[in-house]
Order: structure tokens, then C-alpha cells, then sequence
């Protein structure tokens, strides 16, 4: 099965709509990422087929939860995960990528320019040291840190109205416990990443 295939089959199995110019731009971000990572190392997945499904299908099979969001950050991106094949799959949406890691911003901004994404905003700062106005109606990290950590260093970036997403794989049962004062746990989705077997929860958390 080729990529496009792949993909193509694994976005209809999550219900997500990818024209073929979207589906282009998805494999233009896993040609970058395959060519950057030879020399950056940033990410642990070398294989382009498992990049399908580690990296694009999973951060896909979060489109469905997103609802009335316009606005969307993506707190420690890293290598623009999930917010890059969010932005590619809903050009409406405005995205912002924040990680302070140069290394990994230059390549977003690469990202950014080669695959003409005009809905994205790169910012290179900490999560807790930068203060934007207004807020997001999703905040939404990946692999990021714990459900605490992440509260805490996140919360001030939530509009009015608007959730904390965290993607984790296995239930966090223990992280979910240690949430702090005025974050409120909302849901826990589980997540069916088509072919991939390994568990993956959404956490939705309201702040107040």
C-alpha cells in the first residue's frame, strides 16, 4: 500500500475529509520531517509508513473533538505534532505551534513556507513565559508533560469557554488524580488511530 493509501484509508476510517491537495500536503510534511530528522533528530519514528500512522493519523483522529474551536495551540509542538496536520486538514482553523527548542522552530518555519500554511503562527518561547491576547478556545499538548504540569503551565492560555486537550496513550489514572485546584476534568476519550494497536485517551479539562 502506498502512503497516499495509507492515508487516505486511515482518514476515512477516522471520518476526516482530505482532498487530494490536503493529502499532498500531508506527505509534503513527512517528506520534511523524514529529510530534517536525518540531521535533527526530531522524532524517534524514522520510517515514513509508521510516520503515517504514529504522526498524521493520530493527531488527525483529534478533529473530531475540536467542535466550535477557531483558535488552536499547540503547547510544546516539538515537530508540529498535532498541530501541523491540523492546520492542513482545516485551513479555517487559526494555529499557533509553540515550542521554545530553536532547533525545532526553525524547522516548523521551514514547514511553514514550503507548504504555504497560512493559518499557522510559529511562537519560540516557554509555555509559562508567554502571555498572548486573547486566549485559545483549545490548548492542546502532545506528549508534552503530565496532566498537572500541563495544567499549570498552560491554563493562562485558555479563553473564556475554552478546554485544555492532552493526547496520552494508556488511561492516566494517576495523573488524573493529581489534577490541581480549578482544573476540572471534563471527559476521557479513547481514541481508535486506525491500524495502530496501542491504546490513546483524549483528556479534556475545563480551568476556572
Amino acid at each position: 500500500m502506498t502512503l497516499r493509501a495509507k492515508l487516505s484509508a486511515g482518514a476515512d476510517a477516522l471520518e476526516v475529509a482530505l482532498d487530494a491537495t490536503k493529502q499532498t500536503a500531508l506527505l509534503g510534511y513527512i517528506d520534511l520531517l523524514v529529510k530534517w530528522n536525518r540531521v535533527h533528530n526530531l522524532t524517534a519514528v524514522r520510517e515514513p509508513e509508521q510516520m503515517v500512522v504514529l504522526h498524521l493519523l493520530d493527531s488527525l483522529a483529534l478533529l473530531p473533538h475540536l467542535n466550535d474551536c477557531a483558535a488552536l495551540v499547540d503547547v510544546g509542538s516539538g515537530a508540529g505534532l498535532p498541530g501541523i496536520p491540523i492546520a492542513i486538514a482545516r485551513p479555517e482553523l487559526q494555529i499557533t505551534l509553540l515550542d521554545s527548542n530553536h532547533k525545532k522552530v526553525a524547522f516548523l518555519q521551514q514547514v511553514k513556507a514550503e507548504l504555504a500554511l497560512a493559518n499557522v503562527t510559529i511562537v519560540c518561547d516557554r509555555v509559562e513565559a508567554w502571555r498572548p491576547q486573547p486566549g485559545f478556545d483549545v490548548v492542546v499538548s502532545r506528549a508534552f508533560a503530565d496532566l498537572a504540569d500541563f495544567a499549570r503551565q498552560a491554563r493562562h492560555l485558555v479563553a473564556p469557554g475554552g478546554q485544555l486537550l492532552a493526547m496520552k496513550g494508556v488511561y492516566p489514572y494517576e495523573e488524573i488524580a493529581a489534577l490541581p485546584a480549578g482544573c476540572e476534568l471534563e471527559s476521557v476519550i479513547e481514541l481508535q488511530v486506525p491500524t495502530l494497536s496501542a491504546k490513546r485517551h483524549l483528556v479534556a479539562m475545563a480551568v476556572h
